[in-house]
């Protein structure tokens, strides 16, 4: 065995040694006082032959090294086992790390621990410790083939008292994964300290890390011994708002999103700042990048494949990067045929029959729309030639949407089935009041009143009244005029963009089916045209068909980028990381909340980083893909400020404002739906009942005492940050939930924790499986519909499919953003998902009744989802079931990996 230097209190200054300690050198870190008492402690490896082989050489280097005098007492003996992760896949330069890991190791120059009693000494006032070098040449594999174990033994007083915290540092000349560390030998049984966080290099940073044990403590119950660790620790992660941060850090910080263009690249990808009085918008992490040179508002961007910083423990692991970089892979693929056609022709390629779509299913993209029968010839064989072998990885699977049935798309039950149980479900509201009138200023936008006449909808009424209509909330309508109208005339100017601002009305028929009986298009006035709308209603003649289906898919087309900026990112992503940012910042990791939010944070900050990279940047994707183009993230910050609130996120007051339920004391939630047939609605109240219950629950149980909401310190600073820091923009809207009573922290986490897991997976994973098939769901519209006296309208009469096909986006647009909705719709084989929180807080949680807790949740999670197969099987809810009909699965809490439609991860990890 190894003797390794180590020590106990106490020391006069030993609570100075603590916080100092993190900032000496090597040599600094080896030198004793003399006073201090010797603890012996024990390193080995799971070989111990050698370890013993190569004792006395070791305890001879180590005295020669550091000059000191090794010694034993007389104590309790502990072990601490140190589990670490390796790569899975590693270059011969990380082999090569492993073995001078390895060998750092052997010598006692690799890592030191040290542990923290939750005792105070009488004398010094501070908590007692032990601290020591881990040591031996080889560690001790694990069954998992990139695990491995290093075991520590001590030699601790009799009156050490138990552990609360650990203090390590990486002497190391790389970062190192720490999953765990399990203290063995207290009268409490093993102590569990799992974190699974990045250790920095001391060469990066001469601070040590803090880790705690996993018991919950409320600021006020935190131990005397580890009361000053908890608030260092806190103030570390903060840091001082100044300088670039750097990629091993883990500092959380708030910024506004100025980082979306690029000016010093081209005028024409410079964007103005989102966040702040002009355009507010909720707060990113900030970067601390320095100003571009053309704008010095900007931050300079860093471009793939160059990472962007978040703080180190929020980067994707390897396996969900694989995934990552699988999917980047195939979208490449999927985009080479249809780009290098769009490179040797003279433009982007239009679709010009069902049969061009169809074909990127079946035979790969098929991309000859030139005149010149040489080019043609010449394209097609130097395709064939490259991708023969190739054609297999170029096949995108079939979307759901016609995986059953191949024209349900074109139906009118169809197209508001969708609203109901499709990938945006959220935007669909009661008719309240007629007539419908716009907010917009008339002296800017034109007369108010929308063209949708009394006559006009009681032509679709079978004998009912409008007034009769409303009354028995049988009318229901998608609204995007005043939040797309002032953006019309910009979007219009761009090449190769043709949109409007659109209303759609729907009629509930006695039957129980919803049906658009109205669409009504509307472009910014003009002197010749004040009221510049046209209305559209589903006709019997063939002419009327199409013009029917390119009103609808003009109404789809804005759905699409409504969902995707409003719903999808600003709702969910956006919104979620001033949250995810507060809470490192102000709870403590033994925060029983920090506990409780902590799954639900996962990867969020990582995903949303290269959002701001390649999705939503000037020039990315959206903006390339869909219909509002580089003034996305200004149609984005315009919804924010004119709708978002955060006591309207949670899923019975939503419903309860759009009108799509109705307060009843009577039903569970107490809310009944106005439509039963709403499978996103009601599958969504069972599991916003489930997540309500499970945190009432926990809350219960650990703000027990009166006031103790009030006097947490931590949670207060939390929740006031995300008010005035993390959303500053709204920090005076009256709305915002008071803190006050455990009542009001479950409602505020009730709503947390399902943005962050079924309202994110309701909107996100059914992206390509309805989004694959383009005319379903076209993300922009190239052309307006042709009126009788428009030169193209003889066109369009003669080649109605072709005008139809040559209005949705080029094939090179469809299958990029079909590329991206593949990637977005996959769940990666780490997926953490909510049923599984029991097992994953297990060892996390050192608690017998929250385990129950977590328990009983699992178990209703379980229920849930059988409820939700019976209602899919049920021939009465049409909206879920029938010939060629998609069940809806997106609200199931169980998935495996890749693209399934269903499955509610823990976190926004996608």
């Amino acid at each position: 065995m190894f003797i390794a230097q180590s020590r106990s209190t106490p020391l006069s200054s030993e609570i100075q040694h603590v916080f100092t300690i993190r900032r000496r050198k090597i040599s600094q870190i080896c030198r004793y006082n003399k006073s201090c008492c010797k603890v012996k402690a024990v390193i080995q490896s799971g070989n111990d032959n050698k370890t013993v082989k190569d004792a006395n050489f070791m305890e001879k280097s180590m005295e020669e090294s550091n000059g000191l005098l090794v010694s034993s007492g007389k104590g309790r003996d502990v072990k601490a086992v140190v589990t670490l992760r390796k790569k899975i896949k590693e270059k011969i330069s990380d082999k090569i790390e492993d073995q001078w890991e390895s060998l750092m190791n052997g010598i006692g120059r690799g890592i030191l621990i040290q542990l923290i009693s939750q005792d105070i000494d009488p004398v010094t006032k501070s908590g007692k410790f032990a601290e020591s070098y881990v040591r031996g040449w080889l560690s001790k594999p694990s069954d998992h083939p990139h695990i491995v174990e290093y075991a520590a033994n001590f030699t601790v007083p009799h009156d050490f008292g138990r552990p609360g915290a650990i203090i390590i540092t990486n002497l190391l000349d790389k970062e190192i994964h720490l999953m765990q560390i399990v203290v063995h030998g207290f009268n409490e049984g093993p102590l569990f300290f799992s974190v699974n966080t990045w250790i920095h290099s001391q060469k990066d940073n001469p601070e040590s890390r803090i880790i705690f044990q996993n018991q919950a403590y409320l600021p006020s119950q935190t131990p005397p011994g580890i009361k000053d660790l908890r608030r260092e620790d806190l103030l570390s992660i903060r840091g001082n708002g100044k300088g670039e941060r750097k990629l091993h850090e883990r500092i959380y910080d708030y910024d506004v999103y100025n980082d979306l263009g690029n000016p010093d690249k081209s005028e024409d990808l410079a964007r103005p700042l989102v966040g702040g009085t002009e355009k507010p918008y909720p707060r990113r992490c900030r970067t601390g990048r320095g100003p571009t040179k053309k704008d010095p508002l900007a931050e300079r961007r860093i471009e793939k494949p160059h990472p962007v910083y978040v703080p180190r423990d929020e980067t994707f692991e390897e396996i969900k990067q694989n995934t990552f970089s699988a999917g980047r892979l195939k979208a490449l693929l999927h985009n080479l045929v249809p780009l290098i056609a769009a490179t040797l022709s003279s433009s982007d390629i239009p679709f010009t029959n069902f049969t061009d779509i169809d074909k990127l299913y079946k035979d790969g993209v098929v991309l000859n729309d030139d005149n010149d029968p040489q080019k043609n010839k010449f394209l097609s064989e130097t395709l064939d030639k490259v991708f023969s072998v190739s054609k297999r990885l170029l096949k995108y699977e079939i979307p759901a949407i016609i995986r059953r049935d191949r024209f349900a798309w074109l139906r009118d039950n169809e197209f508001a089935r969708q609203a109901l149980a499709g990938v945006n479900p959220v935007n669909i509201e009661l008719l309240r009041e007629f007539p419908i009138v716009s907010k917009l200023d008339p002296a800017v936008y034109g007369p108010p009143d929308s063209a949708i006449t009394r006559d006009l909808i009681e032509q679709e009424l079978n004998g009912m009244s409008v007034e009769e209509a409303i009354q028995d909330k049988r009318l229901f309508i998608l609204d995007y005029h005043d939040m797309l109208l002032p953006f019309i005339g910009k979007m219009n100017s761009l090449p190769g963009r043709k949109a409007y601002a659109s209303r759609t009305l729907f009629f509930f028929t006695s039957r129980g089916v919803l049906k658009p009986i109205i669409v009504e298009l509307s472009l910014p006035p003009t002197p010749s045209s004040p009221r510049n709308k046209r209305i559209f209603s589903h006709g019997q003649d063939a002419t009327n068909h199409w013009i029917w289906n390119l009103a609808k898919a003009h109404v789809c087309s804005n759905d699409a980028g409504v969902h995707q900026l409003v719903n999808h990112w600003l709702r969910t992503h956006a919104c979620m990381e001033p949250y995810i940012i507060a809470t490192h910042r102000h709870l403590s990791s033994m925060h029983p909340i920090y506990k409780l939010l902590h799954p639900h944070m996962r990867y969020t900050l990582e995903i949303n980083a290269l959002a701001r990279q390649s999705l939503i940047n000037g020039g990315g994707v959206i903006e390339a893909c869909f219909s509002p183009g580089r003034y996305s993230m200004e149609i984005s910050s315009a919804a924010y400020k004119s709708m978002w609130r955060f006591d309207m996120e949670a899923l019975p007051a939503d419903l309860i404002r759009r009108g799509m339920a109705v307060e009843d004391t009577s039903m569970p939630l107490g809310v009944k739906l106005v439509i039963e047939d709403y499978p996103y609605a009601a599958d969504g109240l069972l599991i916003w009942s489930a997540i309500k219950e499970y945190v009432e629950s926990y809350v219960d149980h650990y703000y027990s005492e009166p006031n103790s909401v009030t006097s947490d310190i931590e949670l207060q600073g939390w929740w006031n940050e995300i008010k005035n820091k993390g959303h500053a923009d709204k920090k005076n809207e009256p709305w915002w939930p008071k803190l006050v009573t455990k009542e009001d922290l479950s409602g505020i986490l009730t709503t947390m924790i399902w943005t962050a897991s079924a309202q994110h997976a309701a909107i996100n994973f059914g992206q390509y499986p309805f989004g694959g098939y383009v005319p379903n769901r076209p993300t922009l519209m190239r052309k307006l519909i042709p009126h009788e006296d428009d030169p193209s309208y003889e066109n369009f009469i003669l080649h109605p499919e072709y005008t139809f096909l040559a209005s949705l986006p080029t094939q090179l647009q469809a299958t990029k953003v079909m590329a991206v909705q593949d990637t977005l719709s996959t769940h990666s084989a780490d997926e953490e998902y909510m049923y599984q929180l029991h097992e994953i807080q297990q060892f996390s949680v050192n608690d017998h009744e929250v385990l129950k807790i977590l328990k009983r949740f699992s178990a209703k999670l379980k229920e849930i989802e059988d409820t939700i197969n019976q209602r899919n099987k049920d021939i009465r809810l049409k909206n879920r079931s029938g010939a060629g009909v998609p069940p809806y699965e997106l609200l199931l809490p169980t998935s495996g990996p890749g693209v399934t439609c269903r499955g509610i991860p823990n976190s926004i990890s996608i």
